[in-house]
């Protein structure tokens, strides 16, 4: 992997990774862009104890631009984008509409490939596995930035989700504070350890094994499942087989086996509901032990693969149970989910 550092017009931070080392980037943001100007801020709620970061900047965001004015693209044809070259393997650029920024955490948009009509599904093993050395550089960078606290890579994939660019790429936060889920099982982490000796994490994959009823699938290195206790229609936790706290732990055999695994269960995900149908609206997130927090060695790097789409042509909402209460209703039981994702497998 080859990695290029240049800056766009406004200041921000554009990096290049590319496959092939003798790719020379050279190629200059000639935009007429002024500095970017942000009101990022993050507050406290006092009865609940998690935090709420504050950006009305986003409100002027691009919104649902068409195909030939999309900002992802690379430039070309004398349209100029945020990407200055006319062409890149994966690029990695600091968001000009961040939710958090400066001295409350950064954000960053990762293109996962110049393809304006390709999804994360469509890559080939290859460019799969240069994607996940881009989250893993990412998130060893972003770690040393002294106001962060957890790194966090996702993507959004449907306009259903919320995507208002329909451009693969998804994005990484950088938190100055540790999130709330992630604190919740850390909690869960230590009470477990308190009770029983063992490893929270190992228990529940090692259950899910055994149980075997809910496993998608299993290799040598992974081992993907629904969870007893969904949250989501249909959702999938992917789990490397030696427990690490974040990305930059992955041991070899983990980093080969992943393009394969990851790119099957999402070409799953895309037949869950029957062949002709519009592609799966999900979210895939990485979550990784937060940086500097009281039991940070007990967490275990996992992703989270869901679908809001709970039937053909229904999704599910966060309503008064959900959102008013935090409690959710899963209408797909978990068993089910689980045997439907086995039954769409590639051939």
């Amino acid at each position: 992997m080859k990695k290029t550092v240049t800056t766009l017009a406004d200041g921000r931070e554009l990096i290049y990774y590319d496959r092939r080392d003798d790719v020379v980037r050279d190629a200059a943001d000639e935009r007429p862009l002024g500095r970017v100007a942000t009101s990022s801020e993050v507050r406290r709620d006092a009865l609940l104890g998690d935090s709420v970061a504050i950006a009305s900047h986003r409100q002027d965001r691009t919104y649902h631009p068409p195909a030939d004015a999309c900002p992802l693209d690379p430039s070309r044809d004398g349209r100029l984008t945020e990407i200055p070259d006319s062409d890149y393997d994966v690029v990695v650029f600091e968001n000009r509409f961040p939710s958090l920024s400066g001295s409350f955490g950064r954000c960053e948009v990762v293109c996962f490939t110049s393809d304006h009509d390709a999804s994360f599904a469509d890559l080939d093993e290859e460019q799969a596995a240069l994607v996940l050395d881009v989250w893993t550089d990412r998130t060893a960078e972003l770690a040393e930035l002294p106001q962060v606290e957890q790194v966090f890579p996702f993507e959004n994939r449907g306009a259903e989700i919320g995507v208002t660019l329909a451009h693969p790429h998804g994005q990484i936060y950088a938190y100055p504070f540790v999130t709330p889920r992630s604190a919740q099982m850390l909690r869960s982490a230590a009470e477990h350890r308190a009770a029983t000796g063992r490893n929270l994490f190992e228990d529940v994959v090692a259950r899910e094994r055994a149980d075997a009823e809910r496993v998608v699938l299993e290799t040598a290195h992974w081992i993907a499942y629904v969870p007893y206790a969904a949250h989501w229609p249909y959702e999938v936790h992917l789990h490397p087989a030696r427990r690490t706290a974040d990305l930059r732990g992955l041991d070899d055999g983990a980093r080969a086996e992943f393009p394969g695994v990851y790119l099957e269960l999402l070409r799953r995900f895309d037949r869950i509901f029957g062949p002709g149908q519009p592609p799966t609206p999900y979210i895939s997130a990485w979550h990784q032990a937060p940086l500097r927090a009281a039991g940070r060695e007990e967490f275990a790097l996992h992703l989270e693969l869901f679908t809001i789409r709970r039937t053909l042509g229904k999704l599910k909402y966060l309503a008064g149970s959900e959102s008013g209460m935090g409690v959710f209703i899963n209408d797909v039981p978990p068993e089910a989910a689980a045997a439907r994702l086995r039954e769409v497998a590639s051939q």
